[in-house]
């Protein structure tokens, strides 16, 4: 496993649409273990194929219980994710992402969404997801379709040295 680069704005291969997985080959599986790895060690709690240079629709997520912070961390790998139901209810909350280093911004996004897709062997998964969950999922989907959560956040800032960040992606 390896520490991939982080590609960040105003990198091109961010702004496209990714292509689809095909193949779950041995390329594959590296490459969502590289993920998972570059995750970890930025430390983040989503990343995008987009994000390491690769212009695949990919995404690796690991986020433990909102409620119970010692509760351990789920980790979700998800090819071809597709939002198939969101709540009509939004939220605003604050996110960073590692691809847009040294901002936040307040983005308002679904509350609870469903997601489909296919897990790393490309087995049909579901994946029922709210609040700040939802809330990753929805921001690394974008970035599948070249969307950068700037696009969305209706306030973007610097934050001080102080301020902590909820999200970083």
């Amino acid at each position: 496993m390896a520490v991939l680069e982080i590609v960040t704005i105003p990198d091109a291969v961010l702004r496209r649409k990714a292509r689809k997985v095909t193949a779950f080959d041995k390329e594959f599986q590296i490459l969502v273990d590289d993920m998972v790895e570059t995750m970890r060690a930025a430390p983040g709690v989503g990343l995008a194929a987009p994000q390491v240079g690769v212009s695949l629709r990919l995404i690796v997520v690991e986020f433990g219980s909102e409620e119970d912070e010692e509760a351990p961390k789920k980790l979700y790998i998800v090819a071809n994710p597709e939002i198939v139901m969101a709540s009509e209810e939004k939220v605003t909350g604050i996110e960073a992402c590692l691809s847009v280093p040294g901002l936040v911004g307040e983005v308002e996004r679904h509350k609870s969404i469903i997601v489909r897709g296919l897990n790393r062997q490309g087995k049909p998964i579901k994946v029922k997801a709210e609040g700040w969950l939802a809330r990753i999922f929805q921001h690394e989907i974008d970035h599948l379709d070249g969307i950068i959560y700037t696009d969305r956040a209706s306030r973007v800032w610097q934050p001080k040295e102080d301020e902590e960040l909820a999200l970083a992606d």
